[in-house]
């Protein structure tokens, strides 16, 4: 029986997996350790073959792209327009992952001479996704193929518009669909309802990447293409990789081929405005990671569409020279910095709202004036981490308000708006996200029919975090090469998260100390006698308040991620830690 320590608000729950009873065979055949093959089982690889490829991903093991419904007649009509020079807009999303999926088609149908220009509509003024009065705009401009990415799927009357006046459509796009496909000319999409590609979890960076390689074969008319294709589908890699964690989709299979090929040639890119951007962030001489994509880079990226328009980012990274990228680093970072400091406004306002307001209550509803709707779903997540519980935030003006909604495993948040429709201007989303335009005067009654669903839908132990956990360890197990062999597991991210272990009863060998800003950082060493001696430095991040709660405790159990330090020259093993319990 353990105690919880409430290092935060709320305790979570540990869901350790089962041991798996071939572990040991398994990592005899891999020549590796058990707790690597229990975790590579975690992960739902069992058999060699398929650990081979996670292990030592290759660029062959990518899904010959025209396995995807709809690209060859994309393809045919693509290449139509560039021999003919007619003209072409590809339509983008505001986002990471709009952003290098437009990049990605803009650079190989410049580098073959096509007429092409691309359209990012405003996130605040237009919205997500394709809207009728940018497609009036685009169709004036004489453009005559307009090629959606990321997005148009679901706009079956924008995407009508835009036939009657006389544009062809091809659709790229990897959201859930709607019950209606647009009438175009082609719908490019891993997951239809009826298609048979085998990744479905393919990011819109992804999709563009694949219809990018099969356009350059029909160009090049062999499936060797030149030396210069070959080279930009190389670089392209990195954009993809950009693109694909950015928007967290599952780093498994062919996705996990495109990050990791994408990773290594992003720190060596040649690409003016990955290199600017890689400048700006400070990480040139560093081997970049996904935790430096997500974090780094992906939100200066990312803070231009907040806080005003995507399209100089989109600018960056298509057309502009080096030192128009240089120049919009600048104000992407000035941007970014603006985005963290609204961000951090909004928390604590966002947070106090929630402390003065009902605690018992399932679900929070937050609505302000004060708020810039392109930072309130960041703030939204960071609710749901703090709290555990859904949470919709809306940045109002005096009629209308933009929000964003995040959820918790368990709680399906669009269907949860759907049941609240009627207060709704419109809306969306899928299980864990959505979005919504609201009526000023519908907020008080959509925030009560939202809390009384998320109470007939939520139990207590559904709020309850939970902390999942690859398996339990001993200190002597976490060695260097094992920790090393880990770290070979990366990129991490959805659908292979960082491994957490737990390992039990450890004896606390120092004094627990705050460290880092403000003493929110706490750090201690722990040690275990059995079957070895051995010790380790476990350090927790934002968990300062242990040094008060660990007073007068001599043994914890421990789960985080054993992670490699490197320091002043020399690497140790330390435990990130994501929660502690103590023995009763």
């Amino acid at each position: 029986m353990a105690r919880r320590i409430a290092w935060k608000q709320n305790g979570c729950r540990w869901e350790v997996a089962p041991a798996w009873a071939d572990a040991v065979g398994t990592a005899r055949r891999l020549k590796t350790s058990p707790l690597i093959a229990q975790i590579l089982h975690n992960r739902g690889l069992d058999e060699i073959e398929p650990i081979r490829m996670f292990l030592e991903p290759k660029l062959t093991d990518l899904h010959p792209p025209e396995l995807l419904p709809g690209i060859d007649v994309a393809v045919e009509r693509l290449a139509r327009a560039v021999s003919d020079k007619e003209k072409i807009c590809i339509y983008g999303d505001y986002d990471v992952d709009g952003m290098t999926a437009v990049a990605i088609l803009y650079r190989l149908l410049a580098m073959r001479g096509a007429d092409v220009d691309f359209y990012v509509p405003h996130r605040l003024e237009e919205g997500y996704g394709v809207n009728i009065e940018a497609v009036e705009k685009i169709a004036a401009a004489g453009v005559k193929l307009m090629v959606t990415v990321d997005c148009g799927v679901s706009a079956v009357d924008p995407l009508r518009r835009a036939s009657e006046l006389g544009m062809d459509v091809i659709v790229t796009d990897h959201h859930a669909p709607g019950p209606v496909l647009p009438d175009v000319l082609a719908v490019v999409h891993p997951s239809l309802p009826d298609g048979t590609y085998p990744n479905p979890n393919l990011a819109g960076a992804g999709v563009a990447f694949k219809l990018a390689w099969h356009l350059a074969r029909r160009l090049c008319g062999s499936d060797r293409v030149d030396e210069a294709t070959r080279e930009f589908l190389l670089e392209a890699t990195s954009l993809a990789a950009l693109g694909t964690i950015a928007d967290v989709v599952s780093l498994v299979g062919e996705n996990r081929a495109i990050a990791v090929y994408g990773l290594k040639g992003l720190a060596a890119t040649e690409h003016p405005g990955l290199r600017a951007l890689i400048a700006s962030a400070g990480l040139e001489s560093e081997k970049l990671d996904a935790y430096h994509v997500g974090f780094r880079l992906a939100p200066r990226l990312n803070a231009c569409g907040r806080m005003g328009h995507a399209r100089l980012a989109v600018e960056m990274l298509t057309r502009a020279g080096a030192d128009r990228c240089r120049e919009i680093a600048v104000y992407l970072e000035q941007q970014n910095a603006d985005r963290r400091k609204t961000e951090r406004r909004i928390t604590e306002e966002a947070v106090g709202m929630v402390q003065a307001g009902r605690a018992d209550d399932k679900a929070i509803v937050l609505a302000s004036t004060n708020w810039h709707a392109g930072v309130v779903g960041i703030v939204a997540s960071r609710l749901v981490e703090r709290f555990g519980r859904p949470t919709v935030l809306i940045a109002m003006d005096d009629r209308a308000g933009r929000g964003s909604a995040r959820s918790i495993d368990g709680f399906h948040m669009r269907d949860a708006l759907a049941n609240c429709a009627d207060h709704l201007i419109s809306f969306g989303g899928h299980a864990m996200a959505g979005g919504l335009y609201i009526a000023a005067d519908a907020i008080k009654s959509f925030t009560s029919d939202f809390a009384h669903y998320a109470a007939d839908n939520l139990s207590k132990e559904t709020l309850l975090p939970v902390l999942k956990i690859d398996a339990e360890a001993t200190l002597v197990e976490l060695s260097y090469p094992v920790v090393e062999q880990l770290e070979r597991l990366a990129p991490f991210g959805r659908g292979n998260p960082r491994p957490v272990l737990v390992v039990r009863s450890c004896r606390i060998m120092t004094a627990p100390q705050r460290m880092g800003r403000n003493g929110g950082t706490v750090s201690f060493l722990v040690g275990q006698d059995k079957p070895k001696n051995a010790r380790m430095r476990c350090v927790g991040f934002g968990m300062g308040d242990l040094v008060d709660k660990l007073a007068g405790i001599n043994t914890v159990d421990i789960a985080g991620e054993p992670t490699l330090n490197h320091f002043n020259g020399r690497t140790n093993v330390e435990m990130h830690l994501r929660d502690v319990t103590i023995s009763d």
